[in-house]
This record gives C-alpha cells, sequence and structure tokens, in this order.
C-alpha cells in the first residue's frame, strides 16, 4: 500500500512538475511576442478620441445661412466642408470658455 502511494506521489509530482514547466514556457513567450509588437507598455493607457459627425451638413448650412440655400445644390462639397468647419469653431470656442485644451482636426475618410 505504501508503495502505491509513493509512486502515485512520484507520478503527481512529474506531471506538477510538467504543468509548471509549460506555465514558465508560455509566459515567455507571450513575453516575447508582446516585445516584438511593442505592447510590453502596460503603464501607457490606450488614447481615447472622440469622432463627430455631421449627419445632415447641407439641412444645417440652408437653415444657417442664406448663401448656402443657393450653394448647396450647385457645390455640396465645399457646402458640408464649409459646415465642418464652424462647428470647428464653435466646438474649440465652446471648449475653451470652459478651460478645456483640445486638439482638433478634420480627417476625410
Amino acid at each position: 500500500m505504501t508503495t502505491v502511494l509513493v509512486i502515485a506521489s512520484l507520478i503527481l509530482a512529474l506531471v506538477s512538475g510538467f504543468l509548471f514547466w509549460q506555465v514558465r514556457e508560455q509566459r515567455k513567450m507571450i513575453n516575447h511576442m508582446m516585445d516584438a509588437e511593442a505592447l510590453g507598455d502596460s503603464d501607457q493607457d490606450p488614447e481615447l478620441v472622440l469622432t463627430l459627425r455631421v449627419l445632415d451638413p447641407i439641412a444645417i448650412a440652408k437653415r444657417e445661412s442664406r448663401s448656402a440655400r443657393v450653394l448647396a445644390d450647385r457645390l455640396p462639397v465645399m457646402v458640408r466642408k464649409m459646415v465642418y468647419q464652424e462647428v470647428m469653431r464653435e466646438l474649440e470656442a465652446e471648449l475653451a470658455e470652459r478651460e478645456i485644451d483640445v486638439e482638433m482636426h478634420i480627417e476625410y475618410r
């Protein structure tokens, strides 16, 4: 009976040792992959970006400006661009009034 318990203990110790070795190898592989992809810097949080999309810039332009009513049908791309620029100016003014520092850009996609 004692022999069976000793053999079982040895087998369990060997299995535990093998599993411990596998965990160490897996950690080495993960660290190597993170270093290769420069993901090892866990000190840096991901950057948050706010995206704003004006759903109907032509309608806004027509509602807000007499000249846009004429131009919207002939030059819709220019009117959209002007609406986005004006929205950006107004947002910057509002945020500056609240003393919130922002960096704004218009992206074309």
